[in-house]
């Protein structure tokens, strides 16, 4: 049950970690899930905002970080 424990904390500090960097890319006037390829359709009752380049940004980003985790681990 610990080790459980331990796994919902890091990930509970790593939403904290990525909120804070969210906030302060939006204070620093960066454009983060506004960026060009992001697919926005404004209806007169509904709007539909799918992030598809910001996903992509966001994936390789990701995807290097835990490279870069993995890798100083071993």
């Amino acid at each position: 049950m610990t080790e459980i424990g331990k796994i919902v904390i890091g990930i509970g500090l790593l939403l904290v970690v990525i909120g804070v960097v969210l906030l302060l890319l939006g204070r620093a006037n960066i454009p983060v899930g506004s960026l060009p390829g992001d697919i926005v359709v404004r209806r007169k009752n509904f709007t539909f905002y799918f992030p598809l380049m910001t996903s992509i940004i966001l994936s390789i980003v990701l995807t290097l970080v835990l490279y870069l985790v993995a890798r100083l681990r071993h």
